[in-house]
């Protein structure tokens, strides 16, 4: 990939807090992205929710972040990740979710104690990571990014009954990557979603081990990224 321009303005966001759940959102929905073949994009756009030659019984992953999403598909260049999909889903289900979610690592500060861990774990279906968010240029940043599992009667959910709207984003995608490349990160600036602090619920914080404030002592886990693979695409 070539060389492209840092859009963040890392200067200004650089007292982020370490794991600050941030999204394009509105009253009543979020919006999450996912990258999928073209088949399962283009029945999931007819259709307006995720059906057959989607698969409900494996897990699928929703992230909030834009960038990561790009670093995840490489721009919707990657091979089973051809179409990106912008899904807005209601919130109220969205943050349901994340209060009955567990994290997919053991955290005294969150947990207790590790028992208690694998107690939540053995009846959660909503799996949370924190991985590494990624600049406009794919560049690993200090902060995290929020990505969610969703497996088992969650994912069933997710498919029928949480989606508001699917958009095919993949030509904005590729409009977007375009300018960077040609040295126009002015246009490609306002073209990128802007997403910002998520209001989740403190019982919803507690349960994703969220950070409220910025510079943050707490040391992140080993990059787990690799972790996030959706046997239906990159969702």
């Amino acid at each position: 990939m070539k060389q492209i321009e840092d859009l963040t303005g890392a200067d200004i966001l650089a007292d982020l807090p370490s794991r600050q759940l941030r999204a394009l959102f509105n009253d009543s929905t979020i919006t999450v992205y996912q990258a999928y073949p073209v088949e399962i994009a283009t029945a999931a756009i007819a259709a307006q929710a995720f059906v057959k030659p989607f698969k409900l019984e494996r897990m699928t992953w929703i992230k909030p972040s834009f960038s990561w999403m790009m670093y995840r598909s490489n721009w919707a260049q990657r091979a089973g990740q051809e179409r990106v999909l912008a899904i807005q889903i209601y919130r109220q289900q969205f943050d349901e979710a994340l209060a009955n979610s567990c994290l997919s690592h053991f955290e005294r500060a969150v947990h207790g104690s590790k028992e208690t861990w694998l107690e939540r774990k053995a009846k959660s279906n909503v799996v949370v990571q924190w991985d590494p968010e990624r600049s406009i240029s794919l560049e690993r940043l200090t902060w995290r990014s929020i990505q969610i599992g969703l497996m088992g009667s969650a994912a069933k959910d997710y498919a029928n009954e949480w989606v508001n709207e699917i958009t095919d984003v993949t030509p904005s995608v590729r409009d977007i990557y375009e300018l960077l490349v040609a040295g126009r990160a002015d246009l490609a600036k306002k073209r990128a979603p802007v997403e910002v602090a998520y209001p989740l619920p403190e019982y919803a914080e507690i349960a994703v081990g969220a950070s409220r404030y910025g510079s943050s002592t707490w040391v992140a886990p080993a990059d787990r990224s690799n972790q996030s693979n959706d046997p239906n695409g990159a969702g």
